[in-house]
């Protein structure tokens, strides 16, 4: 769809502020944890769940999703419009999580029209959640050595294995997952399939990592009973949406870790900000210590290289029908971004960025040594970072195997 000129522009901007002055509840505005709550996991106020729900059913949550399925149908000229109307009054997307980031889209692009149906309007509204069903204790690095089985029973399957690393599984309501339909073939013998996780079988454990926080469990699955229109792309051709899957995941996971959301509070403190207040100004309103300086000004360029990338690489996504295996190189650089934004942060705070709990420390100190701690995932989560370097060497640059 082309960009449309200055006229349309601005009168798509005032039906925006118009509904949303009509839509999003004044008492969100200076609680902008209040309007994720759901996505993350948190307790859902009233409030919080209107404006899920109001902007869920304009399709708003997912604005260039096609309408048919319950998106917005906006071209991007209108996206942009709608993120900055809603930036201006302090609103936040509360529909999002794996749905919106992985699944969503794949299913746009490979799914039937049943299966599109069925599941696209609860991403969409941000009613029915979703959890990833990848990893498993021996496949990791090597996905394509999962074991977890699925066995024809005739008019359904009937799984049996483990997953682990499985993001939210214990808040989710559906998992896509890959399984192993073929034991004689390793990558050509994996199906997809879209599991309820309230199915009789499925068992939930959740991990409890370094930060204090469990958004990771393992997942066990004993003779769950899974029917056969819940196969996602041909049988035993699940690796090839698996791959065309993890662009999407990458693709995203990448922008959210450059931005500084993957991990990390909304009230969360900048770099700047950490440094700042607890380091100083010199006489001349320059930071106090120079070689923290020099390295938060090097960050601050990174960062806003990345994020330039990350809109270009995004615009040739859309021209080329969605992300490419560069999204591998992305999410590399965009973790080790993570990883020395929240070094920083910690480094500035001194001796407040050593509390872990009680009395001396406040939320922000006490939530800046949390995320700094969840950040060593970041080089792990949605493929390690020599696994993305791997892929970048091979599916980019076109280098050969080492021998």
């Amino acid at each position: 769809m082309a960009d449309f000129g200055g006229s349309d522009v601005e009168a798509f901007r005032s039906e925006v502020r118009t509904w949303l002055g009509e839509n999003f509840p004044a008492a969100l505005k200076s609680d902008p944890a209040a309007q994720l709550a759901a996505m993350a996991g948190g307790k859902e106020g009233p409030d919080a769940r209107m404006w899920r729900e109001r902007i869920g059913s304009k399709g708003w949550g997912t604005p260039t999703w096609p309408s048919q399925y319950g998106g917005g149908g906006l071209s991007r000229p209108e996206a942009r419009v709608l993120a900055e109307e809603m930036a201006a009054i302090g609103a936040r997307n509360p529909i999002g999580g794996m749905g919106v980031m992985m699944f969503g889209p794949t299913l746009i692009e490979y799914g039937t029209e049943t299966l599109k149906q069925q599941h696209l309007p609860g991403i969409v509204t941000g009613s029915v959640r979703w959890c990833q069903g990848y990893s498993e204790p021996g496949s990791g690095s090597d996905l394509a050595s999962l074991q977890t089985r699925a066995v024809d029973m005739g008019d359904h399957y009937l799984v049996t294995g483990s997953k682990i690393w499985t993001s939210g599984a214990n808040l989710a309501d559906w998992c896509f997952c890959l399984v192993r339909t073929d034991t004689t073939k390793k990558h050509e013998g994996i199906s997809f399939l879209l599991i309820d996780m309230k199915s009789p079988g499925v068992e939930v454990r959740p991990i409890l990592l370094i930060n204090g926080t469990s958004p990771f469990c393992e997942t066990f699955f004993t003779e769950v009973k899974v029917p056969k229109d819940q196969l996602f792309g041909p049988l035993n051709g699940g690796w090839t949406v698996a791959k065309r899957l993890l662009q999407f995941e990458r693709d995203n996971i990448s922008a959210g870790l450059g931005g500084g959301s993957i991990g990390a509070p909304v009230t969360a403190l900048t770099v700047r900000q950490a440094a700042e207040d607890y380091v100083g100004l010199d006489e001349t309103g320059r930071l106090a210590d120079s070689d923290l300086r020099r390295r938060v000004i090097e960050h601050q360029m990174e960062v806003q290289a990345f994020q330039q990338t990350v809109r270009r690489a995004a615009d040739e996504a859309r021209s080329n029908q969605g992300p490419s295996a560069a999204t591998s190189i992305m999410k590399y650089a965009g973790a080790k971004i993570a990883q020395d934004r929240n070094e920083l942060i910690v480094e500035a705070l001194g001796l407040h960025g050593l509390g872990w709990e009680g009395e001396g420390f406040d939320g922000p100190e006490l939530a800046a040594v949390r995320t700094w701690l969840r950040s060593k995932g970041n080089s792990i989560e949605g493929g390690t970072s020599e696994i993305n370097l791997n892929v970048v060497s091979k599916r980019v640059l076109g280098l050969p195997d080492p021998k």
